[in-house]
Protein backbone atom coordinates (compact mmCIF):
# COMPACT_ATOMS: atom_id res chain seq x y z
CA UNK A 1 0.00 0.00 0.00
CA UNK A 2 1.48 3.58 -0.90
CA UNK A 3 0.15 7.03 0.14
CA UNK A 4 0.47 9.82 -1.86
CA UNK A 5 0.39 13.61 -0.62
CA UNK A 6 1.00 16.02 -3.21
CA UNK A 7 1.47 19.73 -2.99
CA UNK A 8 2.93 23.24 -4.15
CA UNK A 9 0.04 24.14 -6.00
CA UNK A 10 -1.30 27.30 -5.98
CA UNK A 11 -2.11 30.74 -8.49
CA UNK A 12 0.61 32.23 -10.80
CA UNK A 13 0.82 34.23 -13.36
CA UNK A 14 1.51 33.24 -17.13
CA UNK A 15 5.28 32.69 -17.84
CA UNK A 16 5.64 32.13 -13.88
CA UNK A 17 7.04 28.71 -12.22
CA UNK A 18 6.00 26.63 -9.50
CA UNK A 19 7.16 23.33 -8.19
CA UNK A 20 4.87 20.46 -7.20
CA UNK A 21 6.29 17.51 -4.96
CA UNK A 22 4.65 14.17 -3.41
CA UNK A 23 5.24 12.71 -0.98
CA UNK A 24 5.03 8.97 -0.33
CA UNK A 25 4.38 6.86 2.12
CA UNK A 26 6.14 3.07 2.97
CA UNK A 27 9.66 2.00 2.24
CA UNK A 28 8.85 1.06 -1.27
CA UNK A 29 8.68 4.09 -2.94
CA UNK A 30 11.99 3.16 -5.34
CA UNK A 31 9.98 0.31 -6.57
CA UNK A 32 7.20 2.40 -8.01
CA UNK A 33 7.46 4.29 -11.60
CA UNK A 34 5.73 7.61 -10.89
CA UNK A 35 3.68 9.82 -12.90
CA UNK A 36 2.16 13.48 -13.18
CA UNK A 37 -1.45 13.59 -14.45
CA UNK A 38 -3.87 16.67 -14.68
CA UNK A 39 -7.25 17.09 -14.88
CA UNK A 40 -8.47 20.63 -15.90
CA UNK A 41 -12.33 21.38 -15.59
CA UNK A 42 -14.86 19.47 -17.82
CA UNK A 43 -12.28 17.35 -19.45
CA UNK A 44 -10.59 13.86 -18.99
CA UNK A 45 -7.69 13.10 -16.69
CA UNK A 46 -4.41 13.39 -18.86
CA UNK A 47 -0.90 12.36 -18.75
CA UNK A 48 1.56 15.15 -18.25
CA UNK A 49 4.88 13.04 -16.98
CA UNK A 50 6.55 9.48 -15.45
CA UNK A 51 9.88 8.81 -14.39
CA UNK A 52 11.80 5.83 -14.17
CA UNK A 53 11.63 3.85 -10.40
CA UNK A 54 15.65 5.20 -10.50
CA UNK A 55 14.90 8.54 -11.95
CA UNK A 56 17.46 8.07 -14.74
CA UNK A 57 14.48 8.05 -17.50
CA UNK A 58 11.42 10.08 -18.32
CA UNK A 59 8.79 11.23 -20.57
CA UNK A 60 6.51 13.95 -21.03
CA UNK A 61 3.16 15.03 -22.81
CA UNK A 62 4.26 17.12 -26.06
CA UNK A 63 2.01 20.11 -24.66
CA UNK A 64 4.77 20.27 -21.27
CA UNK A 65 7.72 19.05 -23.27
CA UNK A 66 10.72 21.63 -22.39
CA UNK A 67 8.74 23.19 -19.94
CA UNK A 68 8.33 20.65 -17.22
CA UNK A 69 10.87 18.12 -15.18
CA UNK A 70 9.92 15.48 -13.41
CA UNK A 71 12.23 14.11 -10.59
CA UNK A 72 12.20 11.97 -7.55
CA UNK A 73 14.60 11.47 -4.47
CA UNK A 74 14.46 7.93 -3.66
CA UNK A 75 16.03 9.18 -0.82
CA UNK A 76 13.21 11.30 0.52
CA UNK A 77 10.09 9.34 -1.05
CA UNK A 78 9.23 12.52 -3.07
CA UNK A 79 8.38 12.87 -6.75
CA UNK A 80 8.86 16.52 -8.10
CA UNK A 81 7.47 17.89 -11.13
CA UNK A 82 9.40 21.28 -11.80
CA UNK A 83 6.60 23.76 -14.49
CA UNK A 84 7.92 27.03 -16.00
CA UNK A 85 6.51 29.13 -18.48
CA UNK A 86 3.34 28.30 -17.30
CA UNK A 87 0.55 29.12 -19.36
CA UNK A 88 -3.32 29.35 -18.63
CA UNK A 89 -4.42 25.72 -20.80
CA UNK A 90 -2.24 24.56 -17.63
CA UNK A 91 -4.75 25.39 -15.42
CA UNK A 92 -5.66 21.94 -13.71
CA UNK A 93 -6.02 19.90 -10.58
CA UNK A 94 -2.10 17.94 -10.80
CA UNK A 95 -1.84 14.55 -9.37
CA UNK A 96 0.66 12.19 -9.06
CA UNK A 97 0.42 8.34 -8.99
CA UNK A 98 2.42 5.34 -8.45
CA UNK A 99 2.40 2.00 -11.03
CA UNK A 100 4.43 -0.96 -10.18
CA UNK A 101 4.84 -1.59 -13.98
CA UNK A 102 8.17 -0.90 -14.88
CA UNK A 103 7.57 0.65 -18.30
CA UNK A 104 6.95 4.09 -18.80
CA UNK A 105 3.00 4.29 -19.18
CA UNK A 106 1.08 7.27 -20.13
CA UNK A 107 -2.55 5.55 -19.43
CA UNK A 108 -4.26 6.40 -16.55
CA UNK A 109 -4.97 2.64 -15.98
CA UNK A 110 -1.62 1.38 -15.65
CA UNK A 111 -1.24 3.25 -12.04
CA UNK A 112 -2.02 1.29 -9.03
CA UNK A 113 -2.26 4.56 -6.33
CA UNK A 114 -3.24 7.95 -6.85
CA UNK A 115 -2.90 11.18 -4.16
CA UNK A 116 -6.24 13.59 -3.79
CA UNK A 117 -4.45 16.27 -6.15
CA UNK A 118 -3.20 19.75 -5.94
CA UNK A 119 -4.47 22.67 -7.75
CA UNK A 120 -2.60 25.01 -10.15
CA UNK A 121 -4.12 28.20 -11.44
CA UNK A 122 -2.72 30.26 -14.03
CA UNK A 123 -3.73 33.60 -14.87
CA UNK A 124 -3.59 35.17 -17.89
Amino acid sequence: QVQLVESGGGLVQAGGSLRLSCAASGRTFSRYTMGWFRQAPGKEREFVAVTSRSGSRSTYADSVKGRFTISRDNAKNTVYLQMNSLKPEDTAVYYCAASSDISLRDGLTWYDYWGQGTQVTVSS
